[in-house]
């Protein structure tokens, strides 16, 4: 019995690794001095004085972001990271006020909205407090509709990728990772997580108090993705491409996971999921964040 457990953990395990790959998320992690030299240093932001809002009975915490205009891109060219020609050119873009998501929407919250539960798919983390993963892209405008309907308007939706990075970034700061520049302090990745997904907010929050925006799970955005997108990217407000930009490319997903390298926990990091051909196409590696406008 006891080979027979040892070896469904190890496919399970594996399953998880395979995956994760498909979303480059695998890597091997830049040296200490590589993460640290020539780099900007990173003073959290205090919170934006906006009142944070709590939708009713759902406990889903929203952080007001404070809108503004930063340069969004790849503005860190160090050793040790993959150059991903999509990140490139560095380019400004405005973005208006919204709430973001304080947390990775959580299996409890999924549960509660949809009436069901994603447990046996998420066989790393079966917490209510875990990230919900293994949910298409229909699912979640199904789970978004039905939180608009309970709170009477239409607020809820995925963030762009733009509003995405600068929620990520502290408001557009120059952060390596969301939170600052030690990866270890704010993000779940292969190099901590035990190749698993955790509860979220186990790690140390941005100058926005938002967590988990590295690391731990990828998280949708509502933007198609285009590998040279940023070279002709509007400056305010940017949405992504109008429709899909190739054959087995869909939507941009942005965060890393923990199942991958320090590099890919970075707050610039584009990927797409090339798998989700269809809109019912699910991942375990793949989660999302809810916006609200005001």
């Amino acid at each position: 019995m006891e080979v027979v457990y040892m070896a469904k953990k190890f496919w399970v395990l594996f399953a998880v690794i395979v995956v994760s790959l498909n979303y480059g998320c695998a890597g091997k992690p830049p040296l200490v001095a590589e993460l640290t030299t020539g780099m900007e240093k990173v003073t959290p932001a205090p919170l934006f004085s906006a009142p944070t809002a709590t939708v009713t009975d759902t406990v889903m915490e929203m952080v007001y972001v404070k809108g503004g205009c930063y340069e969004m891109g790849n503005v860190f060219d160090y050793a040790g990271f993959e150059e991903n020609p999509g990140e490139k050119p560095v380019h400004e873009v405005c973005v208006d006020d919204f709430y973001m998501g304080k947390y990775e929407v959580t299996q409890g919250q999924w549960e509660l909205i949809m009436g069901s539960n994603t447990y046996l798919e998420s066989l790393t983390c079966r917490d209510k407090k875990c990230p919900v993963g293994n949910v298409s892209w229909n699912e979640v405008q199904d789970f978004i509709s039905r939180l608009n309907s309970r709170s009477g308007g239409n607020k809820y939706r995925l963030p762009t990728e733009a509003e995405w990075e600068y929620a990520a970034r502290s408001g557009g700061k120059r952060e390596l990772y969301s939170g600052g520049n030690d990866v270890d302090r704010v993000a779940w990745y292969d190099g901590n997580s035990d190749y698993r997904l955790h509860p979220v907010g186990a790690k140390a929050p941005n100058g926005l108090g938002l967590h988990d925006m590295s690391g731990n799970i990828w998280e949708m955005t509502s933007d198609w993705y285009g590998s040279d997108y940023y070279s002709k990217s509007p400056r305010n407000n940017p949405t992504g491409p109008d429709k899909p930009t190739g054959p087995e490319i869909d939507r941009v997903v942005r965060g890393g996971c923990a199942t991958g390298g320090s590099p890919n926990q970075r707050t610039t990091k584009r990927s797409h999921a090339f798998e989700h051909t269809t809109p019912t196409d699910r991942s375990r590696s793949l989660g999302f964040r809810i916006l609200r406008t005001p």
